[in-house]
């Protein structure tokens, strides 16, 4: 279980909000809402130990993250809105590269299927830097459908630039993640046909 409590977050010298929250238990959904520049993403990074609130805890099956970040980010899997990628390096060789650097074996074909499932049949070859935006998010979305050991999944905007169909796809795929009792926090600013709704943290509701 992801747990944060009495989270306070302060961008630059702009408080963005205090007194937060959370909990996220085994099959749950977590939708981070918000109007722009409330603090969303800086969330997701306290929630990953990438950033350090104010103040405030956050436990991983109530341990406080800072005593066991091994644990804790063998059990992780985070996307952020920005694509990561090697601009030399193809979209199966950037996946199979981002697999391998947090310590997931995966088959060479079975990275093929998840990059024609996210809608990038036709550029498995080409170099990173000839992708549009859109299409260099989608390689690590790509991740998503490898069947990974990873217990929480914590993505900021993964629908952006994906078109109904994918949109679809991902959805269903978080979905039976939560299903097979894995966690899912995220940020998105549009509607996705998940099979049951997800738990929703505005933080308007807690801003400073």
């Amino acid at each position: 279980m992801l747990y944060a409590n009495d989270l306070a977050c302060v961008k630059g010298d702009r408080p963005l909000f205090r007194g937060l929250n959370l909990q996220v238990a085994p099959g749950a959904m977590l939708r981070v809402a918000g109007p722009n520049g409330y603090g969303k993403t800086s969330l997701l990074r306290i929630l990953c130990g990438l950033a350090l609130p104010e103040s405030g805890e956050i436990r991983w099956n109530d341990v406080p993250i800072n005593r066991d970040r091994e644990t804790f980010h063998r059990a992780l899997l985070y996307l952020g809105h920005a694509a990561a990628l090697n601009d030399l390096l193809t979209p199966l060789e950037n996946l199979r590269f981002s697999c391998a650097a947090g310590g997931d074996k995966v088959d060479e074909d079975i990275c093929i299927d998840a990059l024609v499932r996210i809608g990038l049949a036709e550029q498995l070859d080409l170099p990173a830097r000839v992708l549009s935006q859109g299409q260099r998010r989608r390689v690590g979305l790509a991740r998503l459908f490898l069947g990974t050991r990873r217990k929480l999944w914590v993505l900021d905007e993964p629908f952006t630039a994906l078109d109904v169909a994918a949109v679809a796809d991902l959805a269903a795929t978080l979905s039976d993640h939560c299903a097979a009792g894995g966690m899912v926090v995220l940020t998105t600013h549009q509607d996705a046909p998940f099979a049951k709704p997800p738990a929703v943290l505005n933080l308007a509701e807690v801003a400073w």
